[in-house]
């Protein structure tokens, strides 16, 4: 009897799934999200593990042949236990597959540090600007507006430019550039995700949620804080990731164009613009950071898609 009921029990209780099992499961189901998504985790642990795993520095180390000491340039890749390069070396002995997993280390961490900044800034600016409506919103909208209007890559390319020269105190040369593309790249890139975040703020502020929050004595921060941050992360999520990519590709082309980060510091785009005078005589070294950049920026839409049809609430899987 004990046991009858017990088992009536079970099947009576119904375990309610959280929102994130639910996108977890839908999610698993894309499955070129998925790979995708392993192919990110793999390119990025590879990567940040780069001092591990990567055999030679990839700025000092110039690659010589263990038997007459002669400076490797441009060497064919090499799999020997005291000359192992397995993806050949550059023009001055660097070991290329050192400096690709280096450079994947920067590209990946600018534009991770790009996405996170200028969504959150977005989603600030977007929700403030929903929220309140009428004279702000107006003002905001309107600035918003005019800075979509302008052409993104030559603005990129003139403040590039204008801000080269400029040395963060107590930083290097290099790796200042590295800070300003990433702070360029961030106040031109927060548009969108403002709009989204506005579209969402406008169709909750006045729910039920919204008023009853009010009657409770909350301020209008706290409510854009506490409830419509929050009820519209889906489609930021969603925008973020497919963002990732976008960077990845923008940050390649100032690089490519010198406008970006700058040597010795390997990025994916700057490697592409050394290599691009052995394009016909050693297509692989150009082949590699190449591919590299495809293979992310795909993976990232794949992964955005993914996330975009499992955070959907009008799908039913």
């Amino acid at each position: 009897m004990a046991v009858a009921e017990l088992d009536s029990e079970k099947l009576l209780t119904v375990e309610e799934e959280s929102y994130w099992s639910v996108v977890w499961r839908r999610f698993r189901k894309h499955k070129l999200a998925v790979a995708g998504l392993v192919s990110i985790i793999l390119i990025a642990v590879a990567c940040f593990a780069a001092p591990i795993i990567a055999p030679y520095d990839p700025v000092n180390d110039l690659a010589k042949d263990p038997e007459t000491g002669i400076l490797l340039r441009n060497a064919p890749p090499s799999f020997a236990p005291g000359n192992f390069h397995p993806m050949g070396t550059d023009a001055i002995g660097r070991d290329v597959f050192s400096r690709l997993l280096y450079a994947g280390r920067i590209s990946l961490s600018v534009s991770i540090i790009v996405v996170f900044f200028s969504q959150l800034l977005g989603v600030v600016i977007g929700a403030i600007s929903g929220y309140f409506g009428g004279l702000i919103d107006d003002a905001i909208q309107r600035f918003v507006e005019f800075l979509i209007t302008l052409p993104l890559l030559p603005l990129l390319l003139a403040f590039s430019a204008l801000l080269r020269g400029i040395t963060i105190p107590g930083l290097p040369r290099e790796w200042s550039s590295a800070v300003i593309i990433t702070v360029i790249l961030i106040i031109f890139g927060w548009m969108g995700s403002s709009r989204l975040v506005r579209a969402q703020v406008l169709s909750l502020r006045n729910q039920e949620f919204a008023e009853a929050a009010k009657a409770l004595g909350m301020g209008d921060f706290e409510i854009i804080w506490r409830h419509m941050i929050p009820n519209s992360l889906a489609p930021i999520i969603v925008a973020a990731t497919l963002g990732l990519g976008g960077v990845i590709i923008l940050e390649s082309a100032l690089s490519f164009l010198g406008f970006g980060i700058q040597p010795p510091i390997p990025t994916w785009g700057n490697m592409l613009n050394e290599y691009q005078n052995d394009m016909w005589t050693q297509p692989a070294k150009v082949f590699y950071p190449g591919l590299v950049i495809f293979i992310c920026s795909l993976a990232f839409n794949y992964i955005g898609d993914g996330l975009r049809d499992a955070m959907d609430p009008r799908l039913k899987h």
